[in-house]
């Protein structure tokens, strides 16, 4: 038994341990911040447990349509398949798993207030978050994407936080297995009076804390409180969030953009140029990659850390975009900002735009510094044309 590196084990930086040690900086701190973040957290695991469910057996159920095909049968059914692996997926549990994940995968029947076909997952992911929040006794209102309205805690558990979040977006990619994700942001109310949900229709740079977790190959955290971005990995095996990502700072211009390309008829000039730039650069330096996901976390992720540019602006077809202000572009924009990069509407700098409504949209450009200036360039020489 090696002692030595389990004695190692020991000494790891937790999400725990990370939180408790930014509020011991602050003598007068009540701790109910730090609460909150761990309720957060709790959410994150309940949620990342429960896609994990979901995207191992449609691996299973991958493998068992690809047999068929290979078989060239139409009328091969799970339990007759001739493949020897789906044999032993049908006498295992590992089938009685898969089965009793319908209700999980399949759609609710419903759609939410953003019009978009609700996933069960989506569901379910969005009642844990609800419920580990208000469970907190920190906070006073709750706004979701999945919810027409906002949530306002029952006095005898209010605290004096909002939050904003998004429970499970990019949730229409669970069964390709592509990475997902809850992204959130943190508010704090006027303490002096009843809270109104103008405490939540408030610029982004009020926040207070923002953060995103990310269900994939591994399950990474990340947050910042206003000083610096930090990513912590989920170790399965000890339970807890692990700090893994230390001070991340985005490169001050990268070599990816990414975007939806399908939409480029309908784009404006200035989108159109700077993608025209990437691909064709006038000064003779190699093009930028383009890589789209099209689950704003994993494409946000991936930016973060290796730099570049992403895109979702407004085109003829949606002026204001479609990525939601409070829960998307806020908490995004935050993180990105306190990484070094910058993040912006088109107009102005997105922290500083104040919502009306709170499922508003808002487009947004948002990466590493320099790219994002070559960005509002473009769109700063087209406004003087007009």
């Amino acid at each position: 038994m090696d002692h030595a590196a389990d004695a190692h084990r020991t000494d790891l930086m937790t999400m725990t341990r990370y939180v408790l040690n930014e509020q011991s900086k602050h003598p007068e701190s009540r701790g109910d911040f730090t609460i909150l973040l761990s309720h957060i957290v709790l959410g994150c695991k309940f949620v990342c447990s429960a896609v994990n469910k979901v995207l191992l057996p449609n691996l299973f159920l991958s493998a068992f349509a690809e047999s068929c095909i290979y078989n060239s049968s139409s009328t091969c059914t799970l339990e007759t398949c001739s493949w020897p692996f789906m044999n032993y997926v049908i006498h295992d549990s590992v089938f009685r798993h898969i089965a009793g994940l319908a209700n999980i995968i399949g759609l609710a029947g419903e759609t939410n207030v953003q019009g978009e076909e609700q996933k069960k997952l989506d569901v379910l992911s969005n009642e844990v978050f609800i419920k580990a929040l208000v469970s907190s006794g920190r906070t006073c209102i709750l706004v979701s994407e999945e919810d027409e309205e906002a949530t306002f805690v029952e006095t005898s558990k209010r605290g004096r936080y909002c939050v904003v979040f998004d429970p499970l977006d990019g949730s229409s990619n669970i069964d390709c297995g592509v990475s997902i994700g809850t992204i959130f942001g943190i508010y704090m109310v006027n303490d002096s009076h009843e809270p109104t949900l103008d405490e939540v229709l408030q610029p982004g740079k009020n926040m207070l804390a923002a953060g995103y977790c990310m269900y994939g190959s591994s399950c990474t955290f990340v947050l910042s409180t206003g000083r610096g971005v930090h990513g912590f990995t989920l170790d399965p095996s000890l339970g807890e969030f692990i700090l893994t990502h230390p001070d991340i700072k985005i490169p001050k211009k990268g070599k990816i953009y990414s975007v939806n390309e399908g939409n480029a008829k309908n784009w404006d000039g200035p989108t159109t140029k700077y993608v025209e730039k990437c691909k064709f650069p006038e000064d003779g330096s190699s093009p930028k990659s383009l890589r789209y996901i099209g689950s704003m976390v994993a494409d946000v992720h991936r930016t973060l850390l290796y730099g570049g540019v992403f895109l979702y602006p407004g085109d003829k077809k949606s002026p204001n975009g479609k990525l939601r202000v409070l829960y998307e572009v806020f908490p995004m924009s935050f993180l990105m900002e306190q990484a070094g990069g910058q993040a912006f509407t088109g107009k102005q700098r997105a922290l500083d735009l104040v919502p009306k409504k709170i499922h508003e949209r808002s487009p947004i450009f948002l990466g590493s510094y320099d790219d994002v200036e070559e960005i509002k360039a473009l769109y700063a020489a087209e406004e003087k044309k007009e």
